[in-house]
């Protein structure tokens, strides 16, 4: 019954396709989202999910995969911000909301102008990774595996940038050039989850399993695989609530995320009650 269970979602293609996305959502997500909460930046993130809407609509408009218009404008959008912080005296929040803002709204006309747009609002803005196409599923392969040779090839730059930004520029660390590194994978990353949990949810992923292990672990490295295992468990405990209670996938998945949170913030806080009382 238990395999049954386990297994039948599976006779379908498009379920293994979903299954294979979202392991790789759980793994690049939570390992990036843990340098984005140690740097704070994690309004960026929710930012870049909306920035990256003109280019997925230009996409649709042409009958190309939002890939390739999302990822050049996710990149963009992220070089620009990281400028505009560093050149003028904007402020980081500033920057990202007026991009966030205006780029989205750019997005929302364009569809709204479009009337034979052939788009899905809703799968857009909550994500359904049961839609995706196999062409999805080489190029989120693609993406993953490069974004986590470049992570684990810049691991030690990244953290120690993160932690001591003027500590690493001493020593003769290209510290503005790492922190754009960042960013452009940042975009590549959101464009990745977009498709599973949307526009929307986004943050869902990229930010709740890795601050869901900074409650349990300490340390930098033990916090990255500890994100990384509550970022599958919240992809596939999703991607089955999906399929069995017919619910759109996005939703879904950052809610498991979320409760995953919940659950590690409780035992977090019973275990500093109790430390207190002995």
């Amino acid at each position: 019954m238990l395999i049954d269970f386990i297994l039948d979602p599976f006779q379908f293609s498009f379920m293994v396709r979903a299954l294979i996305i979202c392991i790789c959502v759980g793994i690049i997500c939570p390992f990036l989202g843990a340098h984005v909460i140690n740097r704070q930046m994690g309004f960026m993130g929710d930012a870049l999910a909306h920035s990256v809407m003109p280019g997925m609509v230009v996409s649709y408009i042409i009958g190309i995969s939002p890939f390739f218009g999302a990822i050049p404008m996710g990149i963009i959008v992220a070089l620009l911000i990281g400028f505009l912080v560093r050149k003028t005296k904007i402020s980081n929040d500033t920057s990202i909301g007026i991009m966030f803002t205006g780029l989205f709204a750019i997005g929302l006309i364009m569809i709204s102008l479009m009337g034979g747009l052939t788009v899905n609002l809703e799968d857009l803005l909550l994500g359904q990774v049961t839609s995706t196409s196999v062409s999805d599923l080489y190029t989120t392969l693609f993406l993953t595996t490069f974004v986590l040779a470049v992570m684990c090839l810049l691991y030690k730059q990244m953290i120690f940038t993160g932690f001591d930004y003027e500590g690493a520029t001493v020593i003769g660390l290209k510290a503005g050039i790492i922190d754009y590194i960042l960013l452009g994978l940042l975009s590549i990353v959101i464009v990745v989850t977009l498709q599973a949990v949307g526009i929307i949810l986004v943050v869902g992923m990229l930010i709740t399993p890795a601050a869901a292990a900074s409650l349990v672990v300490n340390r930098f490295s033990k916090l990255v695989l500890v994100g990384i295992a509550f970022g599958i468990i919240s992809a596939i405990a999703g991607l089955y609530a999906s399929y069995y209670f017919d619910l759109p996938s996005g939703p879904s998945i950052a809610l498991m995320s979320t409760s995953i949170f919940c659950i590690t913030f409780i035992k977090r806080q019973l275990q500093l009650r109790w430390a207190v009382a002995i």
